[in-house]
């Protein structure tokens, strides 16, 4: 990652600070509550049990792969080679909405308390009549320690296909949103769909993934892999993004080049992550549904909370696993000599529909808080957003009915941008932000 002097950093970020502070924009969700039981009003995810038997720690286990660099480099060489993020950000082609120029129906959809501070509405041809969804959100303020990319500040939103909608070729792929954020008045932003390198090298294929949990650290990319799979984790590198040469609806090598229906550019996998105990069900591995970059411990490390079914019996695990440190291993998690990772912290949580998750521990603090939100039983109108701890969960308390429904429609990832203290978010229909300090004055 390419980074300019010390001095000039801290002068950009100065700035950047004081133009967060001058022109945050007041925002007020203007959803109308749906009605929710008692149920909803009351029930608490209780405090965090910690998890500490083999039987419970050991499902949590995984076991790197690595795709081999000859692998890569014959992908690259027989693409042309790479760009970098620079030639994305440079070529972004789709232009977000702030604030008032979204319609009422985008604002219904942000959170009710705390307010949105900054809030940003898709492309309308990336929203209306498409079967694609986005469900993550991260970016160089978790990337990078001074929270930018080089002379940028950059969002990535990961969006999924249905698997059920749309043309039966692009049914459950994933794709990422490249957004300048150097203009915070004037986001825009490029589509790169992830793909797999396959055969040596001399093809490759759509990743098929929900991408509900992203976390951008160092040069790596990790994105959650598809639900009901052994895989955990797919990993991506940013120094290894590739132009296609080919306009057409196929994926991978074609007459004449390379093709990803109709995408100009394509990041293929460099490895993944499993689980040693199989596939992902109740009494086995956990299904990943939320990751988060957590730059408060030491070293930093990837947070995860296990999907459930909302409002359904199975509660969630919450744990968290080491990034590496060793030489030449930027990005990628902590392994012991086989290859394997281990969890450095589990839980158990009464949460379910877990679609967001993220952990901070503030100076002097014994502990970190676990910030958790998820969908309600139904899957309908807001969420609720909980910090827990061992000790307790809190809420926020909006509507006639102090509901605890107070969070974003369907909301995805969380991710904490400790540079400018916001908490990035999306809804179904949104890209937000709100100060943490916002987020825990609400939550009593």
């Amino acid at each position: 990652m390419k980074h300019r002097g010390r001095h000039r950093r801290r002068r950009r970020g100065a700035a950047l600070r004081a133009v967060l502070a001058g022109t945050a924009l007041a925002l007020t969700a203007t959803a109308t509550l749906i009605s929710v039981s008692q149920a909803d009003v009351t029930d608490s995810p209780g405090a965090l049990k910690p998890l500490s038997s083999p039987a419970d720690t050991g499902r949590l286990r995984l076991q790197e792969q690595l795709v081999p660099t000859r692998t890569l480099d014959r992908l690259s060489a027989a693409m042309g080679g790479t760009v970098g993020v620079d030639d994305v950000l440079a070529s972004a082609d789709h232009a977000m909405r702030a604030g008032d120029d979204c319609s009422s129906a985008d604002h219904a959809s942000l959170p009710v308390d705390p307010a949105a501070t900054r809030a940003y509405c898709w492309d309308p041809a990336d929203t209306t009549a498409t079967a694609w969804r986005p469900a993550s959100v991260t970016g160089s303020g978790d990337a990078a320690d001074d929270g930018a990319l080089g002379t940028h500040r950059v969002l990535l939103a990961g969006w999924t296909h249905s698997t059920t909608a749309g043309r039966v070729a692009e049914r459950g792929l994933a794709r990422v949103a490249f957004v300048n954020a150097d203009d915070l008045a004037h986001l825009a932003y490029r589509w790169v769909l992830l793909v797999v390198p396959g055969d040596g090298g001399r093809d490759y294929r759509g990743l098929v993934s929900g991408v509900s949990g992203m976390v951008w650290y160092q040069d790596k990319l990790l994105v959650t892999a598809r639900e009901g799979s052994a895989d955990a984790l797919y990993v991506y590198d940013l120094h290894r993004i590739q132009r296609t040469t080919v306009d057409g609806p196929a994926i991978g090598r074609v007459s004449g080049g390379w093709s990803a229906d109709g995408y100009q550019y394509v990041m293929p996998a460099v490895g993944s992550y499993r689980f040693t105990a199989g596939r992902c069900a109740p009494s086995a591995a956990p299904c990943p549904g939320a990751l988060a970059l957590d730059r408060s411990s030491t070293p930093g490390s990837l947070v995860a909370a296990e999907w459930t079914a909302p409002g359904g019996d199975l509660k969630a695990r919450l744990w968290r696993y080491a990034f590496s440190t060793a030489p030449g291993r930027g990005g990628l998690l902590a392994t012991d000599a086989a290859g394997q990772v281990s969890a450095v912290e589990e839980y158990r949580t009464r949460a379910t529909g877990i679609r967001g998750v993220l952990s901070y521990r503030e100076a002097g603090a014994d502990h970190p808080s676990w910030y958790v939100g998820h969908l309600p039983g139904s899957r309908d109108g807001h969420g609720s957003l909980w910090r827990q701890d061992g000790t307790g969960a809190k809420a926020a308390h909006c509507g006639a009915d102090t509901s605890h429904r107070c969070w974003a429609e369907a909301a995805g990832s969380l991710s904490y941008w400790r540079q400018t203290g916001e908490v990035w978010s999306l809804s179904d229909r949104m890209l937000f932000a709100l100060p943490l300090t916002e987020l825990d004055h609400s939550l009593n």
